[in-house]
């Protein structure tokens, strides 16, 4: 019994259940915010694309197409997102100012 007892131990001290649940309801958060940019946010910046689509704004360099309209709604996710987190990370610490310790 002594490996099952040293791996409830280890669920314990590095409190995996929790980080778990953590990571699952992260994937989920990821989901609703890339909704929310893909149908509510880009529709509105769509008339400012010159193609009208966000999804197929593109400009030609050259031999290259740089899409802008994915990168675009992959960059408000990425804004939305950090601001979640760092929005979590005041209120659990509970500091006026998020710091490097």
């Amino acid at each position: 019994m002594g490996i099952i007892s040293e791996f409830k131990d280890f669920l314990n001290e590095y409190k995996v259940v929790g980080l778990a649940i953590a990571f699952i309801m992260g994937a989920a958060a990821t989901d609703l915010v890339k909704s929310l940019v893909s149908n509510i946010i880009m529709p509105l910046i769509a008339p400012l694309m010159p193609a009208g689509d966000w999804q197929t704004t593109a400009i030609d360099v050259g031999p290259f197409k740089l899409l802008l309209g994915a990168f675009l709604a992959s960059f408000i996710n990425f804004v939305i997102i950090a601001f979640v987190i760092f929005m979590v990370a005041k209120i659990v610490m509970k500091e006026e100012k998020v710091t490097k310790k």
